[in-house]
């Protein structure tokens, strides 16, 4: 990947990866999962779909606060020194799924249509307050949303 600008990274990221790592806690207690993901066109607002019944959601219902981590490894050396990683912070809610929402996630992931309308399943909006740019293993630059 050419260089790129901190915001030229979240574009890159947030287009081109289709899975992240969603990091709740619940009494003070660390849960991380595995997400697929979709955002809005301003890159304010991430959405995915969790079932009701999970750990994830319960803990999204107990503190709205979390963590999104996205990132490119390939799961080679190279990793240390090309990897993009970015972290969204901020809180999530519960939203409507709504035409333009189911939209924007479905073009993205198409393969999880039956997920997404499960009656089990809801949809979650990450209301982004900052984003946290790691390269080239070590260098770090955050960028505030402005709402």
């Amino acid at each position: 990947m050419v260089e790129m600008s901190p915001k030229g990274i979240i574009e890159y990221l947030l287009n081109n990866e289709k899975l992240a790592v969603l990091a709740t806690e619940k009494e003070g207690q660390p849960y991380t999962n595995l997400i697929a993901f979709a955002t809005t066109e301003d890159f304010k607002k991430l959405i995915f779909v969790t079932p009701r019944f999970t750990r994830k959601y319960s803990n999204i219902l107990s503190s709205h606060n979390a963590s999104i981590m996205i990132d490119n490894r390939s799961n080679e050396l190279s990793d240390f020194k090309a990897t993009k990683v970015i972290n969204a912070m901020g809180t999530i809610k519960e939203v409507d799924k709504d035409p333009i929402l189911s939209e924007i996630y479905l073009s993205k992931n198409k393969h999880l249509h039956d997920f997404f309308y499960a009656p089990s399943s809801a949809l979650m909006m990450m209301y982004i307050e900052k984003y946290i740019i790691a390269t080239n293993f070590q260098n770090v630059v955050e960028i505030n949303i402005d709402v």
